[in-house]
């Protein structure tokens, strides 16, 4: 009995674990049909694209065409019109002066016809009837703005689709993870001299749930991919305890307003090592004729996280700022306040902010403040100038930092509406930054930039705040 108990329970459990494997494979399924659906779309609607700009094309060329014979056509009517002109004025002077002639010969004095052949004569030598060229200025011939689009038009009958070329493989020995970074590096099967630049597609995969819903995890692209390899990183990082002010108890990701002066409190610094993993699903190539294929380049290591590196936050900065320095790249992370926190910043600052300045008071630092004590303000801060937002505190804040664009942008990270953004240059490595009076705030770190967030900083290209409008604001 019990033997048949667990061989039959055996049974069950393989049972289980194909029924899981078919789900998962069917989920695959589905998801590679509405992956066939959505490209067709899209390949679709960039055909309709390309023969959009096509007909755009012919368009202009056909209507400056038009103006050219239109223009040709206005200049001989124009010469042809004057010389019409002159050719009846001619005209009617010669059969005037022919009608006087006709009329002279009846004259019977020899005096009055001497004098009015005299007038003839002069007339005639002056006529301006034997000073015409009798020939037109110009032909009516307009075949010189014939076209002939023969060639163009077997041309465009010999069109066909971009041949594709093999798909990159991914170079295992060449890839690497570590400290919180991703080194992906591919190979061509074979040379393909075709090759303009690549584009690297891939996801977050340390996340605990049903395949199916891993699935539905959102997908990032990197465009543009010169060379054959790529580091993905995301910024995971934690507070810096040794930087923070005394009245500040930090834990990792939460900083607390402590009014005993941080007694009894431990420094808690931990390793992030190898935090994040990316599984790369596609390499995809661009390519473009006569442009030589990509070369591997070098690409150096993630620079190590700063730590207990600066002098602690005193005095009333009650400051605590990131472990992880920002040199490069873009980079999002969220912050979330506690309900009864009176007074609270978030931004970034230079590692060089002296350990009494505020954020937002110094030209290192740049930051969103919320004041929640005898009145309520909400404002964005630098270089000790002030500009008051005009919309509702979020619950939580986003904060997207694009180092090499020189934007740093506020966001409410629930709806992604964007609250803030400056626009500068920094000239340092810069750390995520936090003051905190009465209350708390937790983080969030090691996200991806949301794709509403990279869809809107392409499109605010004109921003609405920038460091230079806060110069004119008076605090």
């Amino acid at each position: 009995m019990d033997s048949q108990k667990e061989a039959l329970q055996r049974i069950i459990s393989t049972l289980a674990n194909k029924n899981d494997e078919i789900q998962n494979f069917i989920d695959t399924l589905n998801q590679t049909l509405r992956g066939v659906q959505e490209n067709s779309s899209n390949i679709l609607s960039e055909l309709d694209e390309e023969f959009d700009s096509l007909y755009s094309i012919l368009d202009d060329v056909k209507e400056s065409m038009i103006n050219s014979i239109k223009q040709e056509q206005a200049r001989k009517s124009h010469e042809l019109q004057n010389q019409l002109s002159q050719c009846n004025n001619a005209l009617e002077n010669s059969e005037e002066l022919l009608e006087f002639a006709t009329r002279s010969l009846d004259i019977k004095e020899p005096e009055d016809f001497s004098k009015a052949a005299r007038q003839i004569k002069d007339r005639v030598t002056m006529a301006s009837a034997f000073r015409l060229s009798l020939k037109p200025k110009v032909s009516d011939s307009m075949t010189h703005l014939m076209v002939d689009f023969s060639q163009e038009r077997q041309m465009l009958q010999t069109l066909k689709f971009l041949p594709v070329p093999k798909a990159p493989e991914i170079d295992p020995v060449e890839c690497l993870v570590a400290d919180n970074s991703v080194t992906v590096a591919w190979r061509m099967p074979e040379e393909d001299n075709k090759i303009d630049h690549f584009i690297l597609e891939y996801r977050k995969t340390n996340f605990d749930g049903l395949p199916r819903v891993k699935d539905e995890r959102c997908w990032e692209i990197i465009d543009n991919i010169k060379g054959t390899e790529y580091i993905l990183s995301a910024l995971n990082f934690s507070l810096d305890n040794s930087s923070s002010h005394l009245n500040l108890k930090v834990e990792d990701t939460l900083v607390e307003w402590d009014p005993t002066g941080g007694k009894g409190q431990e420094s808690k610094i931990k390793g992030k090592e190898n935090k994040g993993s990316v599984h790369v699903t596609s390499l995809k190539k661009h390519t473009r004729s006569g442009t030589p294929s990509p070369k591997r380049t070098s690409v150096g290591s993630r620079p190590p996280a700063v730590r207990g590196s600066r002098d602690r936050f005193t005095g009333e900065s009650y400051t605590v700022l990131g472990d992880t320095a920002i040199e490069s790249g873009q980079h999002y992370w969220e912050v979330k306040a506690q309900k009864d926190c009176k007074s609270y910043s978030v931004g970034v600052a230079y590692k060089t902010l002296g350990k009494f300045d505020q954020l937002g008071k110094t030209n290192t630092s740049w930051c969103i403040h919320v004041n929640n004590w005898l009145q309520n303000t909400f404002a964005a801060k630098h270089n000790n100038k002030v500009k008051a937002l005009d919309v509702t505190v979020p619950e939580k804040i986003g904060v997207f930092c694009d180092f090499d664009g020189g934007q740093l942008s506020f966001y409410d990270a629930n709806s992604k509406q964007l609250l803030y953004s400056f626009k500068t240059k920094f000239t340092q490595p810069v750390l995520p930054g936090f003051m905190v009076w009465c209350g708390g705030l937790s983080l969030s770190t090691g996200m991806q930039v949301p794709s509403a967030v990279r869809t809107l900083q392409k499109s605010e290209n004109g921003m609405t705040g920038s460091a230079s409008s806060l110069n004119n604001v008076t605090q």
